[in-house]
């Protein structure tokens, strides 16, 4: 298959196209920089020159290829305060994605996100989120209409990824939970931190991104989570050996000034369920665990001077 993908040079996409290439699929890759467009073609892959904003660089890309894989999202304006901003460009990005592969039965395969689910409880692939109005919600909103595409002639797919993608490079939810130990000298957790996160290696990831656009059946939700839940509090404990700062809980009405715009996510009890997706793809995780990743030290190497 010739396959288009966004995103490509990112933390997930930059997995997915060595995946993709290695199991005998030719990859299109977006690039906005001179830096993307040199990685990609050092990876093996073909090189569009854009962003997700240019919609008619997308639509083009995605007509002549076998297959879409959109990973690309603008997280810098959406962690920087615009998170309706980035998920309005991310619909119109995927809208045209769709319209381009509407009645081909070729596979559209977008990332969505598990955080927030289903809270407390773990969540199913069958389990739909509520769309509340909220900014963050939006993205839901996007999954759904990428899922109704099937009945477009669209084999459509959404991947729900667990907040935290782990690996060796990640600059990501833990990364900046280790920054901020290191910065406060304190490694913290809300609350008695037994709340939950689902956690996937971003080499399975990138294995289930490629399961999906080969075979996902139309219309169809994965989870991209190897573990159901990991207790933030052991999170707290490893990175806090690593430092060698003390462990301690972080009142709820203390988090947002000791973790920042991270306080308002970490508190999230989100577990979810890899069943279904399991059984339908044949998936089989094999990365290391969240725990075990952080304890290879990767995450706490000393920052590069400046």
């Amino acid at each position: 298959m010739r396959i288009f993908v966004t995103g490509a040079s990112g933390w997930i996409g930059s997995a997915l196209v060595p995946e993709l290439i290695g199991a005998g699929h030719r990859v299109v890759g977006l690039a906005r920089s001179d830096a993307s467009a040199a990685a990609l073609t050092a990876a093996g892959a073909e090189v569009v020159r854009g962003t997700v904003d240019d919609l008619d660089v997308l639509g083009a890309a995605a007509a002549g290829a076998d297959g879409v894989v959109h990973l690309a999202f603008k997280h810098d304006i959406a962690f920087g305060g615009d998170f309706r901003g980035a998920a309005e460009a991310d619909r119109r990005a995927v809208d045209t994605l769709g319209e381009a592969l509407a009645g081909t039965g070729r596979p559209l395969v977008i990332a969505s996100g598990l955080a927030g689910l289903k809270p407390g409880q773990a969540a199913t692939e069958h389990d739909v989120p509520v769309a509340d109005g909220s900014p963050v919600s939006a993205r839901a909103v996007t999954a759904a209409a990428v899922l109704a595409l099937a009945s477009r002639g669209v084999r459509s797919s959404v991947v729900r990824l667990a907040p935290t993608c782990h690996g060796d490079g990640d600059n990501g939810f833990m990364a900046t939970l280790v920054a901020i130990a290191r910065a406060t000298g304190v490694s913290g957790y809300i609350g008695d931190g037994a709340n939950r996160w689902p956690a996937v290696h971003r080499l399975d990831a990138a294995r289930l991104f490629r399961l999906a656009v080969e075979r996902a059946p139309a219309g169809t939700v994965l989870h991209g989570a190897a573990e159901e839940g990991v207790a933030i509090r052991d999170v707290a404990q490893v990175v806090g050996r690593h430092l060698g700062v003390p462990v301690a809980p972080v009142a709820p009405e203390d988090a947002a000034a000791h973790f920042t715009w991270l306080g308002g996510f970490l508190a999230l009890d989100c577990p979810a369920s890899n069943t279904l997706t399991r059984e339908l793809l044949d998936w089989d995780p094999t990365g290391p665990g969240l725990l075990a990743d952080l304890d290879q030290g990767h995450y706490f190497a000393a920052p590069a001077a400046s």
